[in-house]
Order: structure tokens, then C-alpha cells, then sequence
């Protein structure tokens, strides 16, 4: 994957890492000049471009016209959405990023200013915090297709209806799938013919409107 990443703080330079850990090619553009010692300390000297990522020379520079990916990550919204409407409408880059520093911006990352994914990390923080505060034994692991979908895992609690039951003989939600079943440490493969027993953590992914018909048949029983 071909990654260009604008702004060198330390959400880009912890992202430009990870990326090049797992094998990506990166390069990150960064405008402000007392960042660059930090930024050549911590990472290869030449995936770092200085320049502001909102000139569409420095862009060029940094490869854009070859990239898969551009993230947005500066602390400046109006950077941000500047940079991915250039992404998308001047350089045509198949996947555009941006992050969202103030909540009271996020209605403009939209895909009509060129933004694919909005990373609103206000919104990111108060969803976990709801859901650790939650009493069930739900936990959604990950969010898919801007929220429309989630991955969540599930305990299979004794009183409910699915304990002892064939997986193939649940009334499952019409747009859930189930991943793999946690069974004392051992991942299993679901099959129609296994019956769940008390404490299984279902693994699934589900509609989100469907996730409190999920629970009712794995959970316990009111």
C-alpha cells in the first residue's frame, strides 16, 4: 500500500510507524521545520518531506499521483479538509482520510469535500466510554462502513434462549454473520450442526440496528 501522510505530530508519526512496520510505503509531509529533528530521529530520514501539504507541488513531491491512501492528520481542521479535497478532486486518490480535531466540524468531512473516512476523535472516545459503561456482557470491537455494521463479541449467558441450541436452529438477525466462537481459549469455526453453550463468546458482525435483537437471544433471559 502507498501511503502519503500530512502531518507530522504524533498521531502521523505514530501512524507512519505502524504503517511501515507491516510492510507499507510511506511518506509523510510535514510543514513545520522544529518538527523535523524529532520526525528524523524517530523515523527514516527519507520518507520525510518538508512542505506544507496544502501546495499541490509538495504533494506532487511526495508521490502523490502514485498513491493508494492520503490521511489527513494535521491539529488544523481547515488543513485537513483542504488536503483531502485535493486528495480526491485534484490528484484522484482512491482513499482519503481525514481526522477531526473539533466536533463542531465534523459536518464538513463529508465525501462531497472529498473525505472517505472522518476520524472524529471526540465521537471515537465517547462511543468507547458508553460502551465500557455499559452492564451487558456486549462489547463492540470494532466499528465497519462508517458506523452501519459492528464487530462485537458476545457471552453466551445460561438463561438465554441460544444456550444448548444448534447454531443452525437460532433465529440469528437477517444481516448478522457469526465469525468464530471462543470456547474455554479455543477459537472454533461456526457451523450450523454446533450447539452454543453457557459462556461461548460469540464472535459476529451485525447491522447495528440488529445488535439488541442479537443480544436478546444471547443474553439473559428478563
Amino acid at each position: 500500500m502507498n501511503v502519503i501522510i500530512v502531518g507530522g505530530g504524533k498521531v502521523g508519526m505514530y501512524l507512519a510507524a505502524m504503517l511501515l512496520a507491516r510492510g507499507d510505503q510511506v511518506k509523510l509531509v510535514e510543514g513545520q521545520a522544529d518538527r523535523m529533528p524529532r520526525l528524523k530521529r524517530d523515523l527514516p530520514e527519507d520518507i520525510i518531506i518538508q512542505g506544507s501539504g496544502s501546495d499541490p507541488v509538495v504533494l506532487e513531491a511526495a508521490g502523490i499521483r502514485q498513491a493508494n491512501v492520503v490521511a489527513a492528520v494535521t491539529g488544523a481542521d481547515e488543513v485537513n479538509l483542504v488536503v483531502t479535497s485535493l486528495a480526491r478532486f485534484e490528484f484522484n486518490v482512491p482513499r482519503v482520510i481525514a481526522r477531526i480535531n473539533n466536533p463542531k466540524n465534523a459536518w464538513m468531512f463529508t465525501p462531497e469535500m472529498g473525505v472517505d473516512v472522518a476520524l472524529n476523535q471526540a465521537d471515537v472516545m465517547g462511543h468507547l466510554i458508553a460502551e465500557e459503561m455499559s452492564l451487558g456482557d456486549m462489547m463492540t470491537l470494532l466499528k465497519l462502513r462508517k458506523g452501519q455494521y459492528a464487530l462485537i463479541e458476545e457471552k453466551v449467558h445460561p438463561t438465554s434462549v441460544a444456550a444448548g441450541k444448534a447454531i443452525g436452529d437460532l433465529p440469528f438477525p437477517t444481516e448478522c454473520s457469526l465469525a468464530a466462537i471462543i470456547r474455554k481459549g479455543e477459537l472454533l469455526i461456526p457451523h450450523s450442526d454446533m450447539k452454543l453453550r453457557p459462556a461461548d463468546e460469540v464472535l459476529a458482525v451485525v447491522h447495528s440496528s440488529q445488535i439488541a435483537e442479537l443480544t436478546a437471544l444471547l443474553g439473559r433471559v428478563q
